[in-house]
């Protein structure tokens, strides 16, 4: 009887998921369609944070100083104690583009207390571009491994000036390559858009907001309105945080495309956990309550459907095969973006098993004062 009742619960929260949550599993908001163009293309600057990129960076200033913008622009790069020579490889990059005088290479000064990383070297960047003789009317706060089709740029700018939106995000498109990134990189995005539906974060009466922190284009007057990066300085999830700041301010907007990318890879099983487990616990506001939901949550969600259909009988059967198929079915979409057989969708159960163990150990390190490890730097600091 109990496992027929959680069987029946499962089945209605896959049947929510589909029908009443903005229809997030579609993936149906993308970088499709031509914006109108402005009449005069705004002043741009792109602030990319780089700490040990030199792999990547290159193949990013590649992208980004080939771009054919129609308006004033530049490329701030801010040097974050990096011991790779990542400054000297876009030094190379710019020269190799013919473009050196548009890049300017700001090294980053010591981490002060209280700040995250990404963001101080954005605060840097941002303050760069500002001290300019005529400073920027948009910023593109862009990750040093992401690289850009052409014409990306004048895309998104004509699109946010259309939109007036005071932030347009691209959830761009990560590396599926090894097998660990194959097995869990759709999952993501699929969680991802299931916590913030893409069609709500771009709908003005809906207070859900998101950005993907990879690729955010920002007007540089409404960030200023909203208390400029120093107002999120803390943040982990500094992307979310920051869209929550300026939906306030306008319109924001959210997509997933296939022509901006990300190149940095995982390759392996222990990659892919660093990456989710270093802030998980922090979308959970680091609280031990909200951690006991999720966990009866998603094993509720992703454990019992499974467990009904293959060991239960009758209606527990019914109602366990129904919700497996549903969650197989809003799966799809997501797995034939990344061109992974449909068939995957079977294994998200098993799938879900894995970040759920990524979240536990994540609260773990928070905990042990060692959570939000990244690039050599313990960043969660209100994590006891």
């Amino acid at each position: 009887m109990i496992l027929e009742i959680m069987a029946f619960l499962a089945l209605a929260i896959w049947s929510y998921l589909a029908i009443g949550r903005g229809g997030f599993w579609r993936c149906a908001e993308r970088d499709d369609g031509d914006p109108r163009p402005p009449a005069a293309w705004p002043r741009l600057a792109v602030v990319i944070p780089a700490r040990d990129e030199a792999e990547g960076i290159g193949r990013c200033l590649d992208s980004l100083l080939g771009q054919d913008y129609h308006g004033s622009w530049s490329v701030i790069l801010v040097d974050d104690s990096s011991s790779d020579g990542t400054a000297d490889v876009a030094r190379r990059a710019a020269a190799r583009c013919g473009a050196p005088e548009m890049l300017t290479i700001v090294s980053g000064a010591a981490l002060p207390r209280g700040w995250t990383g990404k963001l101080w070297a954005l605060s840097q960047g941002i303050a760069a571009a500002d001290a300019l003789d005529r400073p920027p009317e948009y910023l593109l706060l862009s990750d040093a491994d992401i690289v850009y089709a052409p014409g990306m740029l004048s895309w998104l700018v004509a699109h946010a000036g259309s939109r007036a939106a005071a932030l347009a995000s691209f959830m761009v498109k990560l590396r599926c390559d090894s097998l660990p990134e194959r097995c869990l990189i759709p999952a993501f995005i699929f969680f991802f858009q299931m916590l913030y539906p893409f069609s709500w974060v771009n709908r003005r009466d809906r207070t859900t907001a998101a950005a993907a922190g990879g690729c955010m284009l920002v007007r540089a007057d409404a960030l200023r309105d909203a208390g400029g990066i120093e107002a999120i300085r803390d943040s982990l999830i500094d992307d979310c945080a920051l869209a929550r700041r300026l939906k306030a301010k306008g319109p924001i907007w959210l997509g997933l495309t296939e022509r901006v990318a990300s190149i940095r890879s995982y390759p392996r099983w222990a990659d892919m956990a660093r990456m989710v487990s270093r802030s998980a616990y922090a979308q959970l506001g680091y609280s031990p309550l909200q951690l006991a939901g999720t966990v009866l949550a998603m094993v509720l969600a992703f454990a019992v459907p499974p467990v009904a259909a293959l060991a239960g009988s009758g209606n527990t059967r019914l109602f366990g095969i129904g919700a497996w198929a549903i969650m197989a079915m809003l799966f799809r979409p997501t797995l034939r973006m990344y061109r992974i057989s449909p068939l995957g969708g079977v294994a998200l159960p098993a799938i879900a098993f894995a970040y759920l163990i990524f979240t536990i150990d994540s609260a773990l390190q928070s905990m042990r004062g060692k959570g939000g490890l990244w690039k050599g730097r313990f960043q969660a600091v209100r994590a006891k």
